[in-house]
């Protein structure tokens, strides 16, 4: 049975997941990267990036790695595809990867604004989807194929699939540092009141891994 996951979410100890002003120099918004430094030193990072059997083994590696297992689809917010903002002016952002991205499945860019989808190399094809997010989820299922969809951000992506009680399992690699400002994953959400509850944590070599799922 498809289920809908966020996998290899980094938040910090003040629960941001994202840095502010976000833009072509700063993807990951100011002081972001931080953020990701469990995974960019892993073998799972340097493969998807050319750099073959180069980088870290160990728990964070393994985590990463398992984070892709069983993905038919994904879902991204717009902010996680480029720094993009209002009607598109062309066609000529094709997101912050190059020519091959990551994903090798489809891939669902929620947005405001109409878009023909966009076939990248490698299996990649996004589709825009002006519908909103059941919209996303259910064309999402469609091509799936029975495996799961990954949430792959942005924070306000996540969290309106969380409001929704819609995801079923969350994995929040959690980085030991303060933040003190940008996008929280967190505020306003009352996430036992919403039915979820944390099943396993694993200390990795550079991140606390945290597992939620939602009761049924």
């Amino acid at each position: 049975m498809t289920k809908l996951c966020v996998r290899s979410f980094a938040v910090s100890l003040d629960g941001y997941s994202a840095g502010p002003d976000q833009d072509m120099e700063n993807p990951l918004g100011v002081g972001g990267p931080e953020l990701m430094q469990w995974f960019f030193p892993t073998r799972m990072f340097q493969r998807m990036h050319g750099g073959g059997n180069d980088g870290e083994t160990g728990v964070d590696n393994d985590i990463a790695e398992q984070g892709f297992d069983n993905i038919g689809a994904w879902i991204l917010g717009r902010n996680m595809f480029g720094p993009v903002r209002g009607p598109w002016p062309d066609d000529s952002w094709k997101g912050w990867w190059g020519e091959e991205p990551p994903y090798h499945v489809p891939v669902f860019v929620l947005t405001h604004y109409p878009r023909e989808p966009l076939v990248m190399a490698g299996g990649t094809t996004f589709h825009f989807v002006t519908g909103g997010i059941h919209d996303a989820l259910a064309q999402a299922r469609a091509a799936a194929g029975g495996r799961d969809i990954r949430v792959g951000g942005g924070v306000a992506t996540v969290r309106q699939y969380l409001r929704d009680r819609l995801i079923d399992s969350l994995h929040l690699a959690v980085r030991p540092v303060l933040m003190g400002r940008g996008e929280n994953l967190f505020a306003g959400l009352d996430l036992p009141a919403l039915g979820y509850e944390c099943v396993d944590s694993r200390p990795g070599e550079r991140a606390l891994h945290v597992f939620l799922r939602r009761r049924d």
